[in-house]
């Protein structure tokens, strides 16, 4: 789309995408775990971030995950016991690293707290419903006053204006009215889709990683800050944009189970012998005629045209009742590291110790916690990965202070 910037702005926009060598990020996503205000505050070297989170449902906020990061929690008692059902506690990997304060946000001197960690700041992430942070005092308006060049980024399901602004809603609901749930799962049953993956974290805490990130390239360009309104709702359906892409080409259709990536019998999960699953994905010819050879049904008329809709029910019960004959490791052990686009379906704990996953050193047990490490990888700054956050309340003035210095 940089084809439609204007000719005079068009150098300019070219500068913004060259690197920034002190800008060393790791983003990651934290989960939503209680219905109370929340703030952290992060400093990498030269690039600054406050990040003001108001943890709804399963919303989820954008933070770093690692480095000098305080977050700003509510005070003690504050807490909404209903979401205490799904607090990680202590072992909230997406804290790990992360000094803390409390404050209560209703308060006068802790907005004026926030506004002077602001003041020092890249960049402020609200997930808040629409117009709660400018009842606090620390909407986009009061903000920007007092830092100029601040991205103030916000986080919500349904977006900060239309019909449904102020409704709550989880993942599930986010990704259903966009569209994005409805090719998960087979015909006849109910769509399904991997928890607070698609909306929260795809749709959700990406998208605002990215636009906060551009908008930050922007702001030291330009000096101005800009507001980032990331929606669930909205980046769930642009995930959509190559699915309608196959449907404008004829590829997809609205009935489920009749697509070229939710139908065919060469494209789905099977259950073995051991009630355990597998999957394979042979989209293209020379992949699916290996995975028929494989299968010992190379010479099998039935499944040489692999690409007749028509076909994929009864194909796709042969294959059913085919894989029900060996177990995953037998499986597993037949096609795995082949072209035939296979992989067993492992649940975490079994992922970890997966030969592949290991070699890459993916998950990591700290302190008793199984976890992931951050990701995407850099070859030139690699980030640590801190054991978990620090047990003890830090001071928000000593924060300002070390901030202001650097």
């Amino acid at each position: 789309e940089i084809a439609a910037i204007p000719d005079e702005r068009l150098l300019a926009e070219r500068e913004l995408l060259q690197p920034l060598p002190s800008l060393r990020l790791q983003i990651g996503a934290a989960s939503v775990l209680r219905k109370v205000d929340r703030l952290s505050c992060v400093r990498y070297g030269s690039a600054r971030y406050s990040v003001p989170t108001r943890l709804i449902g399963d919303t989820v906020a954008v933070v770093l995950d690692h480095g000098a990061v305080c977050l700003v929690e509510p005070s003690t008692g504050m807490i909404v016991a209903e979401h205490e059902l799904v607090a990680p506690g202590s072992a909230s990997i997406l804290d790990r690293g992360k000094r803390f304060v409390h404050l209560d946000l209703k308060q006068p001197d802790s907005v004026a707290t926030v506004l002077d960690l602001i003041e020092h700041c890249d960049a402020l992430i609200e997930g808040m419903r629409p117009g709660v942070m400018e009842r606090l005092g620390l909407g986009p308006e009061p903000c920007l006053a007092r830092n100029p060049a601040l991205v103030f980024g916000r986080m919500t399901g349904w977006g900060q204006d239309a019909p449904l602004a102020q409704a709550a809603g989880h993942d599930i609901n986010y990704i259903a009215l966009s569209g994005a749930l409805w090719y998960a799962g087979q015909p006849g049953s109910p769509p399904v889709a991997p928890p607070s993956l698609v909306g929260d974290l795809g749709g959700g805490a990406l998208y605002l990683a990215v636009g906060l990130l551009a908008a930050i390239l922007s702001a030291r360009a330009t000096g101005r800050g800009q507001v980032v309104d990331a929606a669930i709702v909205d980046g769930s359906a642009h995930l959509m944009n190559l699915l309608l892409s196959l449907k404008a080409a004829g590829h997809f259709v609205s009935d489920r189970g009749r697509s070229i990536l939710d139908g065919p019998h060469w494209y789905a999960t099977y259950r073995c012998a051991d009630d355990r699953f597998v999957s394979v994905g042979s989209l293209e010819p020379r992949f699916y005629a290996l995975l028929r050879e494989k299968l010992g049904l190379g010479d099998d008329p039935d499944f040489t045209d692999g690409y007749d809709p028509a076909r994929w029910p009864d194909l796709t019960r042969r294959f059913e009742a085919l894989f029900r004959q060996r177990t995953r490791e037998e499986w597993s052990a037949l096609l795995e590291g082949s072209d035939a686009c296979f992989a067993p379906v492992l649940d975490p704990d079994e992922a970890a110790s997966h030969p592949h996953i290991a070699a890459r050193q993916i998950y990591r047990s700290i302190n008793g916690v199984a976890q992931t490490v951050p990701a995407p990888r850099f070859s030139k700054t690699p980030p640590a990965i801190s054991s978990s956050r620090s047990a003890d309340a830090h001071q928000p003035g000593s924060i300002v202070t070390e901030w202001r210095g650097c």
